[in-house]
C-alpha cells in the first residue's frame, strides 16, 4: 500500500503543480488582456476574476495583490521582448549591426499599444522604482555584455562597459517614454530613430578611431 501512495504521489504533485500554472497562466492572460485594453487603474480584480472563473483569495494566493498580478504581467512582456531582441542579434552576423538592430528595434516596439498602456504608461506610475529596477536586471546585463564584446572588437572605444551600458539603455528608456507620451507616435518615433543613428554612427567612429581602423 505504501508503494502504490509513493507511486500515486509524483503524479498528484505533478497535477498540482499543473493547475497551478493553469490558474496563474489564466489570470495573467486575463489581466494582461485588460490592462492592455483599458489600464491598470480601471482593470476590476472583481470582474477579472469572474470572467476566468476564479476567486479573489485565489489571486490574491498566488499575486499577493493587484500590484504583484500587474509585476507578473509586466515581466511576461518583458521576457517576450528579450527574447525578439535576441532573435534579431541571431539573425545578423555582424556584431555592430547586431548592437544597432536591437537599439532600433527596441524603439519601434514603442508604437505597439500594448507596450505602450502597459510598459511605457502604467509601470512607471504603478511600481514605481521598482519598475527601474526590473527594466536593469532584464536589460542593463545584456548591453553590458554586447558593448563589452565590441569593445574586444575595437568597434567601440574602450571605457566602463556597465556604465555605457546604462547611458544608452537609459536614453532608449527615456525616449520609448516620450514617444509613448507623444500625440503623434509615429512622427516621434522617426526623429529619436535619426537621433539614435547619429549617437551610435559617433560611437562606432570614435572605437574605429581608438583602433587606427580609419583616419578622422
Amino acid at each position: 500500500m505504501s508503494i502504490e501512495r509513493e507511486q500515486r504521489d509524483p503524479g498528484k504533485r505533478r497535477s498540482r503543480a499543473e493547475r497551478i500554472a493553469e490558474t496563474t497562466q489564466k489570470l495573467i492572460t486575463a489581466a494582461r488582456r485588460s490592462f492592455a485594453q483599458v489600464g491598470y487603474s480601471a482593470t476590476s480584480m472583481d470582474d477579472l476574476c469572474g470572467e476566468v472563473g476564479l476567486t479573489r483569495g485565489a489571486l490574491y494566493h498566488h499575486f499577493g495583490s493587484k500590484e504583484g498580478l500587474f509585476e507578473a504581467v509586466l515581466r511576461q512582456i518583458d521576457g517576450e521582448i528579450s527574447e525578439h531582441l535576441r532573435q534579431i542579434w541571431d539573425h545578423e552576423s555582424d556584431p555592430w549591426h547586431q548592437f544597432v538592430g536591437c537599439c532600433q528595434a527596441y524603439l519601434d516596439l514603442t508604437l505597439e499599444p500594448e507596450i505602450q498602456q502597459i510598459l511605457l504608461k502604467d509601470a512607471p506610475a504603478v511600481l514605481g522604482q521598482r519598475f527601474r529596477d526590473l527594466d536593469a536586471q532584464s536589460s542593463i546585463a545584456p548591453m553590458q555584455e554586447g558593448l563589452d564584446y565590441l569593445m574586444q572588437l575595437g568597434i567601440v572605444p574602450r571605457t566602463d562597459p556597465e556604465a555605457l551600458a546604462r547611458l544608452v539603455n537609459g536614453a532608449l528608456m527615456d525616449v520609448a517614454l516620450w514617444v509613448a507620451a507623444s500625440e503623434h507616435p509615429q512622427e516621434t518615433l522617426g526623429r529619436a530613430q535619426l537621433a539614435l543613428e547619429v549617437i551610435l554612427a559617433g560611437l562606432h567612429r570614435l572605437g574605429e578611431a581608438n583602433s587606427g581602423e580609419v583616419d578622422l
